[in-house]
């Protein structure tokens, strides 16, 4: 049993494809091949089942429920079912003793109590309350050349996308 069980773990072992019996793959490249021949045979796909404790058996659907009861892969996931029920017991058992750090920090506190004003975009005095409400704008000043103004609105379609259509 032993010997069979390394012997499946041999990346280099030859598998037979279940869609196409001429092809033989690696172990290694198995489930990659897998999915790339079930996208090609669809007709054999739709024949087998996937094996629910091992995505590699791909067995016909009528065997499927006699491939469940017998399947060697079955017993690992038990075992692995088990071993988490014990130790969820034992995680129960054992009282954390971790306590919360106290905490110094008070962020509402540290902003009412900052020095500066905060910075906002093409802005740029504010009156001398510190208060983040009550930040009003005391000058702005424009980017653009003398004599020019920002656009009170901006057109339905822009010039420059109207893809050469001509209105």
């Amino acid at each position: 049993m032993e010997e069979t069980y390394i012997d499946s773990l041999d990346p280099e072992k030859l598998l037979q494809c279940p869609y196409d019996k001429n092809h033989q793959i690696r172990a290694c490249r198995f489930p990659y091949h897998l999915i790339k021949c079930r996208k090609n045979h669809p007709d054999v796909a739709n024949k087998l089942a996937t094996c629910p404790f091992n995505a590699r058996h791909q067995v016909p659907r009528a065997e499927i429920s006699h491939h469940i009861s017998s399947c060697d892969d079955k017993s690992c996931i038990e075992q692995d079912v088990v071993n988490q029920t014990r130790n969820l017991g034992q995680e129960t058992l054992a009282e954390s003793t971790w306590q919360c750090p106290p905490c110094d920090e008070d962020w509402d506190k540290d902003l009412w109590e900052q020095t500066s004003t905060p910075f906002v975009w093409g802005t740029a005095n504010y009156c001398g309350n510190n208060s983040p409400a009550s930040n009003v704008v005391m000058e702005h000043k424009s980017n653009l050349a003398s004599g020019m103004r920002v656009p009170k609105s901006l057109p339905y379609v822009l010039p420059w996308k109207n893809n050469g259509n001509a209105q």
